[in-house]
């Protein structure tokens, strides 16, 4: 699935990467404060520091600043991801610690996190798949680690539950996220990385339920 093309009348690449990049930061605070519905173009330029004749010379629409601030996100969250994570061990403790890091990338970023959780469902149709798709490649990552695991006979599960284990794991980071409200006036970021990890292993070590049990 191809990156979608944002058009800019600039030519200078790293003047446009560096105005974007301006761009994202400003939108990611107004998006927060207000949701991205309710935010204009002219205040994301204000933000930003240039005008709303500048911004676009880099954009064309509203949605085209949602794009790339769900696509930076996701491009700094996978690259931390990518730096962070040992895919190929397959033990226990490299699962512990890509658990570990992956959180502690989301409370770093936990803005950008909240911003993309909640306003990914408003990009376009034409955008939409191509983000989803990075997600689900970080998503796989865990996959990766979880089926190393259990390649190794440290875990016996079956394909279901790892992809399921996978996406767990990934919507448990963003949690810390999009309920830091409630989170940090019961646990630190080390609390939480602790008490998340182990319920999840209590959850692989249990026996699964199912009618013969019964």
């Amino acid at each position: 699935m191809k990156k979608r093309e944002v058009q800019a009348s600039v030519k200078d690449e790293r003047l446009v990467k560096k105005r974007r990049d301006q761009m994202i930061k400003g939108a990611v605070t107004l998006f927060i404060q207000k949701g991205f519905h309710r935010t204009t173009t002219r205040e994301i330029a204000k933000a930003a520091g240039f005008s709303i004749g500048t911004l676009y010379e880099y954009i064309r629409t509203k949605e085209d600043v949602l794009y790339l601030v769900c696509d930076s996100i996701y491009d700094q969250v996978s690259e931390r991801l990518q730096k962070d994570l040992d895919t190929n061990r397959g033990t226990i403790e490299s699962l512990r610690m890509g658990i570990a890091d992956y959180f502690r990338v989301v409370d770093e970023m936990q803005d950008e996190v909240l911003v993309m959780y909640q306003e990914v469902k408003s990009l376009s149709k034409d955008a939409l798949p191509y983000v989803l798709k990075k997600e689900i490649e970080m998503v796989e990552m865990f996959e990766q680690i979880i089926t190393g695991c259990v390649e190794n006979k440290e875990l016996d599960l079956p394909e279901a539950q790892i992809k399921m284990i996978a996406h767990n794991i990934f919507v448990q980071g963003q949690m810390w996220a999009f309920r830091r409200w409630s989170l940090k006036k019961l646990y630190s970021i080390e609390d939480y990385i602790n008490l998340q990890t182990e319920l999840l292993f209590q959850g692989i070590k249990s026996p699964v339920y199912n009618e013969s049990n019964v």
